[in-house]
């Protein structure tokens, strides 16, 4: 058994530093929010990972999958909320002034942490590309096939969640300290915002791809 855990704490690692769309949009967050915004974020998004492996424990998203119509809808779904993201970002006010963590400037419209982390959870929960990953994954990592499956499947998911939330945390954490250095610059602001929203469409994309 430690030998299997080593070898998926290594594999998980690997994975969450691979450039990807979670760990891209932990980046933005981070460098336009601060580093306690790609946190939130960062939460959000391996929280919803406990339902994933929910699902993948007992069997039901074999089902899913296994049902192109309703994988299909979930696909469509999951796109739509993001584009719906994207046209948020998009209508917002384009001078987005960057704020490191405990400043407050009056230009400032920032999300609140409990909003990120709703953001980065239902983001999780509506990209089915995340349970076809489990489900092909994960059961690669069982060490006792003849044994209690359910128990393993939530040892390799709270794994899962606490190497990713380590690895996605440096990276908001890194990215917070460089924002303190770029906001100088007037027009990083529209930059930010414009390359939220192409993280947005481009996972919207992905999923339906």
């Amino acid at each position: 058994m430690t030998e299997v855990i080593f070898s998926f704490v290594i594999a998980t690692m690997v994975l969450a530093l691979s450039p990807g769309p979670d760990n891209i949009y932990v980046l933005t967050q981070s460098l336009t929010n601060g580093t306690k915004s790609g946190v939130a974020t960062t939460a959000g998004l391996i929280s919803g990972c406990i339902v994933h492996t929910t699902l993948l424990a007992f069997g039901v998203s074999a089902l899913i999958t296994a049902s192109p119509k309703i994988f299909f809808g979930i696909k469509v779904l999951g796109a739509l909320y993001l584009f719906y993201l994207a046209f948020k970002v998009f209508k917002s006010d384009s001078q987005i002034t960057l704020q490191e963590d405990g400043e407050t400037p009056e230009t400032f419209q920032k999300k609140s942490y409990w909003a990120l982390f709703k953001t980065g959870v239902i983001m999780n929960l509506v990209n089915p590309k995340v349970m076809i990953f489990f489900l092909a994954f994960f059961p690669a990592f069982i060490w006792e096939p003849e044994g209690n499956t359910v128990y393993q499947f939530y040892v390799l998911g709270i794994t899962f969640m606490v190497v990713s939330f380590v690895v996605f945390g440096s990276i908001a954490l890194l990215a917070g300290l460089i924002s303190g250095y770029i906001k100088k610059y007037k027009s990083i602001g529209v930059f930010l915002k414009w390359l939220q929203i192409l993280v947005f469409v481009g996972i919207g994309v992905f999923i339906l791809l």
